[in-house]
């Protein structure tokens, strides 16, 4: 066990050593505790024990891996940056497709955040406006505000649901009833697509001609009754905040709310249809 000398400040010139001692409190008695040493300071102190480096060489060590890791992700796999992506402007922020800005249009809603965080580092160490400046380029932070604005949507589950509801890069229209193939392998990815707006999970999946009669059924009543997040406040017009009258801000958030009823509905129609026109029992052995 190892010990701890404590030494106490000498006493102010003022003190009179005749002077009557007084006790304001008593001190407590030894007891033993457990201390674990832990954080980044003595990761690094172990770090250099271990590795028998001085602090510079361990700063100098570390520095080289930070570049390395950056370098490695920047050489992973890459989405091609178009002419038109990189020019875009970071005020029509609500038109550019955000996974393409991070390089995951191949991914979308299915996007994990962690793909998410991974890209938007990859891209912040490309394009961050200190590398630009350091590099000789003149390029203003355009599209590094792109970037942000990207980043800040598809991280924010609220922000990324109301994007994801709206996002053209996805075909939400079903095949034609006169579209040959086999029906399960034609609509089975419509309704993979469709799932991802349930309020429910699991969400069940389009089978195949042998899927047993209650799996059927319970698939027609869930979709029936299909309990959707999808909302449409993306694509309002008008934003509330680019207004301090209150009377102004009312008829905006009025109009808005009939405009995402309106498209709701419309959305609503749309699923129905595609449920009343091509699922019927006839596709499954019953």
């Amino acid at each position: 066990m190892s010990q701890t000398q404590l030494v106490l400040d000498s006493p102010p010139p003022s003190w009179n050593e005749g002077e009557q001692f007084r006790i304001h409190c008593g001190i407590s008695g030894g007891f033993m505790r457990r201390i674990e040493p832990i954080g980044s300071q003595f990761l690094a102190h172990a770090r250099r024990k271990l590795n028998n480096h001085s602090f510079s060489e361990d700063e100098r060590i570390q520095a080289e891996s930070a570049v390395e890791q950056a370098e490695e992700i920047l050489s992973d796999d890459s989405e091609e940056e178009t002419h038109d992506l990189l020019n875009r402007d970071p005020k029509d922020w609500k038109e550019q497709d955000h996974y393409a800005v991070l390089g995951l249009s191949k991914y979308r809603w299915k996007a994990t955040d962690e793909q998410i965080k991974h890209a938007h580092r990859k891209k912040v160490l490309k394009h961050h406006p200190d590398k630009k400046a350091s590099s000789g380029n003149t390029n203003d932070d355009a599209f590094f505000k792109c970037i942000q604005k990207a980043h800040e949507i598809l991280s924010d589950s609220a922000k990324r649901r109301q994007f994801d509801s709206v996002d053209e890069a996805i075909d939400d229209t079903p095949p034609s009833i006169k579209t040959r193939g086999d029906f399960f392998e034609l609509y089975g990815p419509v309704f993979e697509r469709e799932a991802r707006f349930s309020n429910k999970t699991p969400v069940p999946m389009l089978g195949d001609i042998n899927t047993p009669k209650s799996e059927v059924e319970t698939f027609y009543d869930f979709w029936y009754n299909f309990d959707s997040w999808r909302s449409f406040e993306y694509l309002d017009k008008e934003d509330t905040d680019s207004t301090d009258n209150r009377d102004d801000k009312r008829y905006i958030e009025k109009k808005n709310k009939a405009e995402r009823a309106k498209r709701k509905k419309e959305d609503n129609i749309r699923l129905r249809k595609i449920i009343g026109a091509f699922f019927r029992p006839t596709h499954y052995q019953i």
